[in-house]
Formats: C-alpha cells, sequence, structure tokens
C-alpha cells in the first residue's frame, strides 16, 4: 500500500502547507501530495518546494475539478497542467469532484437543478464530455487521472475510458465498492484509494465543500475495510484528511508503513504503488532532519490494534 493525503485546505485544517511537509519529511517519507477541494494546490506546492526541498522530499499537487475550483471543464484541467513555477511544478493529477457528484448528492438527498448539475457517467456507461479530453490531458503529460467520489460502476466505466485512450496512471476512490468491484477496478490497472478518515469519529461532523449545507459521511469499520484492501492488494493506497478529529498524515503514514510491508519495499516512505501511480524523482540525498512533535490527535488504540490484526494476509494451508 501506499499513502496519501487531503492536506492541506484553503480553508483551515489540522497542519498547514509547511507543517505538513515538514512532518513528511521527519517521517521518513519520500514524497507528499497535496490535495485541495476549493483550488489546484500545484502552485502552492511548488512555493512548499522551493522553500523546503532542501529537506529531500518531493512536494507535489494538482487540481480537484469541484465548482469552486473551475468545474468539470477542459480549460481548467489545461490551466493546471500548463501553468507553473518552472518545469514539472504544474498539476502532477486531474481529479473528478469529490463531492459535486451525482453520487453523493443522491447519498445526501439531493434534488432539482442540483443533482442535474452534479457530475456523473451516464447511465448507458457512456463518459460524458470533455472527461475524454482530460483523460487524454493526463495519457499526454504522464500524470494520474483521478476518478473522483463516484459509484462504482461509474469508476469501472471511467477506468475503461481511461486505458482505452492510454492513461495508465489512474485512482479510484474504493472504500464504498464491493470486492467484485475492486477486483475489476484492479484489473483495468487502476489505484484504490481507502480513507483512514472513515474509520475515525470525524465522521460525525457535518462537512460540505459546495455550498452551506453540511452533511455527514457514512462511516466504516475496520471489518467493512478489510476485504476490500485486501482485494486491492499492492494497488491499494490508504489516505488521511486533515478535518478536526483525524490524526495528523505523518502519524497515519508512520502507522501505515509499519504494518503494510516490510522497509524495503517502502524505500523509506515511498511504496512501489506510490511511485508508480505519482513518477516520483529519483530520491534525492535526504538532509538531517529533526522529528517534529505531533501534537495532532492519537489514533485510537482500539483501531490501531484491530487494524494490525485484521489486515494481515490471510494464512494459508
Amino acid at each position: 500500500m501506499s499513502y496519501g493525503m487531503h492536506y492541506p485546505h484553503l480553508n483551515g485544517r489540522s497542519a498547514n502547507i509547511f507543517e505538513s511537509v515538514r512532518q513528511a519529511a521527519a517521517a521518513g517519507m519520500r514524497a507528499i501530495g497535496l490535495m485541495d477541494n476549493f483550488m489546484n494546490s500545484s502552485g502552492y506546492a511548488a512555493l512548499a518546494a522551493a522553500e523546503l526541498g532542501h529537506l529531500g522530499i518531493e512536494i507535489f499537487g494538482g487540481l480537484i475539478m469541484q465548482p469552486t475550483a473551475g468545474g468539470v471543464t477542459y480549460e481548467a484541467a489545461r490551466n493546471a497542467v500548463d501553468y507553473g513555477y518552472g518545469p514539472g511544478t504544474g498539476a502532477r493529477f486531474l481529479s473528478l469532484p469529490t463531492h459535486h457528484t451525482k453520487a453523493v448528492a443522491r447519498r445526501e438527498g439531493r434534488t432539482g437543478l442540483y443533482l442535474e448539475a452534479a457530475f456523473g457517467v451516464h447511465e448507458s456507461g457512456k463518459v460524458p464530455d470533455p472527461v475524454p479530453a482530460i483523460i487524454d490531458l493526463c495519457a499526454e503529460r504522464d500524470i494520474v487521472f483521478d476518478c473522483g467520489h463516484v459509484d462504482g460502476w461509474e469508476a469501472v466505466a471511467l477506468a475503461e475510458e481511461a486505458k482505452k485512450r492510454g492513461a495508465t496512471r489512474v485512482r479510484t476512490h474504493a472504500g464504498g465498492y464491493d470486492t467484485k468491484t475492486i477486483e475489476t477496478l484492479v484489473g483495468l490497472g487502476a489505484y484504490c484509494e481507502f480513507s483512514f478518515f472513515v474509520l475515525t469519529h470525524a465522521t460525525q461532523v457535518g462537512l460540505t465543500h459546495v455550498d452551506q449545507e453540511k452533511h455527514r459521511a457514512p462511516s466504516k469499520t475496520v471489518q467493512d475495510l478489510t476485504p476490500r484492501i485486501r482485494a486491492a492488494g499492492d494497488r491499494a493506497i490508504v489516505s488521511g484528511r486533515g478535518v478536526p478529529g483525524v490524526p495528523r498524515p505523518a502519524r497515519i503514514g508512520r502507522f501505515r508503513r509499519g504494518r503494510a510491508a516490510p522497509d524495503e519495499q517502502h524505500e523509506s516512505g515511498g511504496s512501489v504503488p506510490d511511485r508508480q501511480l505519482h513518477r516520483l524523482s529519483p530520491r534525492h540525498e535526504k538532509a538531517r532532519v529533526q522529528p517534529v512533535p505531533d501534537a495532532g490527535p492519537m489514533i485510537p488504540r482500539a483501531v490501531r490494534s484491530a487494524l494490525t490484526s485484521s489486515c494481515r494476509p490471510a494464512r494459508t494451508a
């Protein structure tokens, strides 16, 4: 497995840009990808790299195509990859919406114009414009195409379209998908994200990324996620969010590295799936970094114990 995070955001989170980078470097991570539901994160990722690049950690960002960030348009996607602070500082991922989708809208009981305007794959399975052109752009620039928070059948349709168009870096959000769907996505070459967030009490906090309505995210148990993570195998990604009540990124990442696989497979925090998905640069010599004290909430002991025991590979005779 590899590890990613929604840190930080335009609005306040449990760690700001520089704190997130310093914590990740101190934890021995190879790279940190910054995701923001409200704006393109590649600009401030480039600024963070300019200020903290001496820590030896790669820092990159990209665009989640929420309405607040320009919506699902080719123009927003092209600008995200073309503009930056120098070569290689444009968006390293283009993501369909994480909230403004028909899948999330239906779960929240939305109706009318809101539901109509939200992103979704057609019931026939046809991927709507301009998504095929956006996938082509991801394939051309060799960056990640993220399917966003859509239903499982939609993710399969998007992954099939991506494979047809030669996009090899595809990410899905599979925590709510059944194991058959996850196996299909893996067979299409996609990576599957599982959020640590859904295991915490932070799901009881109302959130919104579009308007003033606040809705709670569905929670999961370790028993819910275990078979799904196993179905994804080495295409599984564990992510965190910076909302109050969720452990800071270095804590989750440090825990994940400790139990997912031997250290030699992670190369100081950058797992094989992570390197493949995000096209990380060869690891440069890392400066000596003093550990940053963790001021964020602890991972509950019960959750840590359950994850450690439940997610081990099943024994075979």
